[in-house]
């Protein structure tokens, strides 16, 4: 496997945003068919399942946040609406993709400074109000987009110090990585894993909903990521970034799970930290655990800065600390199960 500098470059270069995920299926496709059978359902779950014996299920979403083109005005301009939550405040001035019959950039419209008056300068925009400006007029875009086309933000990939990385859609390709890090490990045990990379989570963990179905899984694990402290953050409500994997505590979740995940962290030197939640978890584990007849279900999140923003931060350090806990818990667990 490559290392996790270049396998997240990879995973967040590529295009996926919720309901339209065909370029992002392809790409993890193509990566899990060495590790055993390949299957997508029609909502664009991706799974593989290799193995025999007591079944374990490892999820991360593959979808990412985005916009919809909703219109194309009359003097040229594209408007649109929200694929998945994002901060608006954001948005004037973005550069943008919009994926058509080819890919058109663009750059989100914004009052200059010096036209605007106080308000404005309190208020977060309008999505109504806002616009992507092309350069090509209405009947240039209409042979090219249509009203239902999705559109990303400008790709960013930048390697920080000290191991940080900062880069789009990082929730969750980052958890993506962290799982496809694990199989070279995994193949090779007396047990039987099923991947799924599952779709629009961002629009209401929609793919987890329906993904686990018929599999006769046993235990779960969900990766994703979580709030890491920032400046104007309550510290009570986030993690911290380059201290380890983020390991669920909430009553959506199985206590023994989480308890025996600490307990092999420590085991094995693996770094990690409690996330405390006092309900639902916000993840796809929150729609799994309540699948069929009920899945045990555990969370281990990676600590993430500016979540939903196109400078999203992990530290590859962390990404790895997961997936060194996943190896660890599955190789112990399946261990009980055959003894």
């Amino acid at each position: 496997m490559e290392s996790t500098l270049e396998l997240l470059k990879e995973l967040t270069q590529t295009v996926g945003v919720a309901g339209d995920e065909k370029n992002i299926v392809t790409m993890l496709t193509k990566m899990l068919e060495p590790y055993g059978i390949v299957t997508v359902d029609c909502m664009n779950n991706v799974f593989c399942t290799f193995g025999e014996g007591y079944h374990f299920l490892l999820d991360a979403h593959l979808d990412e946040i985005g916009l919809i083109v909703t219109e194309i005005t009359d003097d040229g301009f594209i408007k649109f609406d929200k694929c998945g939550g994002f901060d608006a405040r954001s948005l004037p001035a973005m550069e943008v993709s919009i994926w058509g019959k080819e890919e058109i950039k663009g750059v989100i419209s914004t009052l200059p400074p010096h036209l605007q008056n106080a308000d404005d300068e309190k208020k977060a925009p309008k999505l109504t109000d806002l616009s992507i400006d092309t350069g090509y007029s209405k009947s240039q875009l209409e042979s090219i987009v249509s009203l239902g086309d999705r559109i990303t933000f400008k790709r960013n990939f930048t390697p920080l110090l000290n191991g940080l990385v900062s880069a789009s859609c990082l929730d969750d390709r980052s958890g993506v990585a962290a799982i496809l890090m694990c199989l070279d490990e995994l193949k090779n045990l007396s047990c039987k894993v099923t991947v799924m990379f599952s779709s629009q989570e961002e629009v209401g963990t929609r793919g987890a909903k329906i993904g686990p179905y018929s599999k006769a899984i046993d235990e779960a694990i969900v990766v994703d990521v979580s709030f890491a402290y920032t400046p104007g953050c309550d510290k009570a409500d986030c993690g911290e970034i380059s201290k380890g994997a983020m390991i669920g505590f909430s009553p959506t979740l199985d206590k023994e799970m989480s308890r025996q995940l600490v307990n092999i962290a420590e085991k094995n030197n693996i770094p990690y930290q409690r996330e405390i939640m006092s309900g639902r978890t916000g993840t796809n584990a929150d729609v799994i655990t309540i699948s069929e007849c009920g899945i045990k279900t555990a969370l281990i999140s990676i600590p993430e800065k500016y979540m939903h923003q196109r400078v999203e931060v992990v530290d590859t350090a962390d990404v790895k600390s997961v997936s060194r806990l996943i190896c660890a818990y599955i190789k112990e667990r399946a261990g009980e199960m055959n003894a």
